[in-house]
């Protein structure tokens, strides 16, 4: 039964991982991007994949996959960033391949660099760890979504993906920075869950660290990461731009 159920999710993975279209994407200088980079950096990815498209639909955000920025901290050297990937498992890569897709980089705020290398060093450590193919299974049923109530969507993420052995994207990275005390998102308070204004949204978030089921939002709303955009220019004055009437 097992082997079966792992054929069916492998044959849902590869069907999910298929492109689908997507906006153009403004060009980035991969040496610009790189010399901007710290380990222990998150990267935001908006992918082109079926799959990505149900993790926006769900999450109801531009970013579906997440990926940590390795750089130097990493032994041996390139390749530079760790993924875990729905078919591959946790896995290194380079940088290069995030460059035809929209990223924005999640700086945690006031890290040491002792602190990042234990970051990276604990995701290298899951290196070869498979993701996690219930969650892949649960996924397949929104291909084509159905009207889900706003305060089910992360819930139906989680629903029967509860392995903590296997890998999903995010929470692998999330788990990094829980490993050396780090927040990705604020704690709850007493006062939050009695307030009837605050108390919905403070459950939800009880709801994620109790199940650690972290998504890449997460990483873009917590106000312990700085947001940075790899495109912005450097050297921008509006004023000498011409426009044509």
């Amino acid at each position: 039964m097992r082997r079966i159920q792992q054929a069916i999710g492998h044959a849902i993975a590869r069907f999910l991982t298929v492109p689908v279209d997507a906006p153009p994407v403004f060009p980035v200088d991969l040496r610009q991007f790189r010399a901007l980079l710290q380990p222990g950096d998150v990267i935001l990815v908006e992918g082109r994949l079926r799959i990505s498209s149900m993790v926006k639909y769900l999450t109801q955000s531009t970013w579906s996959h997440a990926v940590l920025y390795a750089g130097d901290a990493a032994p041996g050297g390139s390749p530079d960033c760790i993924e875990a990937d729905i078919i591959a498992g946790v896995r290194r890569f380079n940088l290069e391949a995030l460059l035809p897709y929209h990223v924005r980089i999640c700086r945690p705020i006031g890290l040491s660099t002792q602190d990042r290398q234990a970051v990276v060093d604990f995701a290298m450590s899951k290196l070869g760890t498979q993701y996690d193919l219930r969650y892949v299974v649960d996924l397949a049923r929104y291909l084509f979504p159905l009207p889900v109530p706003q305060r089910w969507r992360r819930r139906a993420i989680g629903f029967l993906s509860a392995d903590p052995t296997r890998a999903i994207c995010s929470t692998l990275i999330a788990q990094a920075f829980k490993n050396i005390g780090y927040p990705i998102l604020p704690e709850i308070t007493e006062q939050a869950l009695a307030h009837p204004a605050t108390r919905r949204r403070a459950l939800e978030i009880f709801h994620i660290h109790g199940s650690e089921l972290f998504v890449p939002r997460d990483f873009d709303v917590s106000p312990f990461f700085e947001i940075i955009k790899p495109d912005t220019p450097s050297h921008f004055d509006y004023h000498r731009l011409v426009w044509l009437d």
